[in-house]
């Protein structure tokens, strides 16, 4: 399959995301390390979440409390479960969060994947369809919520009567909403409603350790042609979404102290071809991961960049291309 064309892109600037950092015993370096996230040049700070396997802090709490240790980083949730949550108190915690944050929230949703949450919380796995379906009716309730008026929404899954979200958002019409999956329909959802398309590979079964076996650049070409197309049927212009990957394996060859890192999602992938070909992988110089990047956000469009790991190895990467 071709890449879609840079005219259907549009020239977004860079901006990148760096992975929270873990609490750890000393709560005094948390704040430290995000100031210093801050001062590196990443416009956002994420957060994911999950209630096993050893996850231990909760997105919400962990965002406010992040805003509070800095004061331009973004905190973005990537992503919130929609299983998890009924989207009325939802709305309550993201509005909050947007007026004492002075508007520094991104919104990030997602319909929930990992088998061992639901078992261990009682919550039924339902089939994707149907997760991605509930999904959707969240969204048009957390959007119609940061609205002016009082809502009334009669859907599948939720009901609501005249209730007025408040408080009202800082960021008009609402903050920035990040839809995140790997499956043709949440990534058709995302170009139907998100400000932020996240690329992900497909966690149907709840796998793990083979995501980039989905991420080759032909998949993810193929995955950003379902956003661009469902966009145009929903009367949108694909070229004002942003387009959000996530590296899941780092290696910066030339910056001293940098350690190589790779996520548990892709840590049993060793084929040097898939490794070489993914998008969400980045290896070499400092200038050839530059180089990189500028051809995917030509080529496919991917604008906004996720790091995790050691950020002594993006950092200098962060500081030549972060808003250009």
């Amino acid at each position: 399959m071709q890449p879609p064309s840079s005219q259907e892109n549009g020239p977004h600037p860079f901006r990148f995301s760096a992975a929270m950092p873990p609490v750890g015993p000393s709560v005094p370096a948390w704040r430290a390390e995000l100031r210093r996230i801050e001062d590196l040049g990443f416009s956002s700070v994420t957060i994911s979440e999950h209630l096993t396997r050893g996850w231990v802090m909760e997105a919400l709490v962990t965002m406010t409390a992040a805003v509070c240790a800095t004061s331009v980083l973004r905190v973005l949730s990537l992503v919130l479960a929609n299983d998890y949550r009924h989207p009325v108190l939802l709305h309550k915690a993201l509005a909050t969060l947007d007026v004492l944050s002075g508007g520094r929230l991104e919104v990030g949703l997602g319909a929930g994947w990992m088998p061992s949450d639901y078992e261990a919380a009682g919550i039924p796995l339902d089939q994707p369809g149907l997760r991605v379906e509930r999904l959707a009716e969240s969204v048009d309730v957390i959007k119609g919520l940061f609205g002016p008026r009082p809502l009334t929404y009669h859907g599948k899954h939720y009901k609501i009567t005249e209730l007025d979200g408040l408080p009202k958002p800082v960021q008009a019409p609402h903050p920035p909403l990040l839809i995140g999956g790997g499956g043709r329909r949440v990534l058709e959802l995302a170009g139907e409603v998100a400000d932020i398309a996240g690329i992900n590979a497909s966690m149907r079964s709840g796998g793990r350790g083979s995501a980039l076996l989905d991420l080759t650049e032909e998949r993810v070409a193929a995955k950003l042609s379902t956003v661009r197309a469902a966009a145009r049927t929903a009367g949108r212009d694909p070229r004002q979404l942003r387009y959000q990957m996530s590296i899941l394996s780092l290696r910066v060859t030339d910056v001293p102290g940098a350690q190589p890192w790779t996520s548990s999602l892709a840590a049993e992938v060793a084929d040097p071809d898939v490794l070489a070909g993914s998008p969400a992988v980045l290896h070499g110089s400092v200038g050839y991961c530059v180089e990189t990047l500028q051809r995917r956000r030509e080529q496919l469009g991917l604008d906004y960049i996720q790091f995790g790991g050691d950020l002594t190895a993006a950092a200098p990467i962060v500081s030549r291309l972060a808003g250009t």
